[in-house]
Order: structure tokens, then sequence, then C-alpha cells
């Protein structure tokens, strides 16, 4: 599979295939770069569950983290790469994807 940018000039998508959560910060940076809903900020409770961010659970919420939402509407652009300060996404070339 080949691709390429507009001018023609060979570009590999690097898709977004996971988060890790013990390294992600909640900042919410990769949310607002990315276009196509791919993530979600998601909260930890005290027992270690993803629960979703409400006010009333905001209270139980241990930790905010990003979570993949729709990991299938990744264009493979890596902004969400670039802003994250905590480094804690994986991505592979859409060949192996």
């Amino acid at each position: 599979m080949s691709f390429a940018t507009r001018d023609g000039r060979d570009w590999m998508p690097q898709y977004l295939a996971s988060i890790d959560a013990k390294k992600c910060i909640g900042c919410g940076r990769c949310f607002k770069v990315c276009g196509q809903d791919v993530m979600t900020l998601k909260g930890i409770n005290e027992e270690g569950e993803l629960v979703n961010l409400d006010n009333d659970a905001d209270d139980e919420v241990e930790k905010k983290i990003m979570v993949l939402n729709d990991q299938g509407a990744c264009i493979g652009c890596g902004a969400c790469d670039r802003v994250c300060p905590a480094s804690c996404q994986t991505h592979v070339p859409a060949a192996a994807a």
C-alpha cells in the first residue's frame, strides 16, 4: 500500500493504536487537536475502573485520562502525538494497522 501527500511526496500515516493509562495525565491536548473524535476523556475511580465524567462522578474520580473512543476514525495525521507532553500514545504505520 502506498500513500502520498497532495503534491505526491511519499507519506505513511501513523494510526493511534493505544494510550497508556499509567502515563496519560488527562490534559486533553490530544483531544483538542483531533477533528475525528478518536479519543474521549474518562475518569478512573478508586477501584481502578473507567467511568464517564459527569457532575455526579467527579467526586469519585481519582484521575482523568484519555481513552480511545473511535479508533477506526483515525486518519493517521499524528497531531495528537506531537502535542502529547506525556508520550503516552502508541502509533502504528498504516501498513501494519
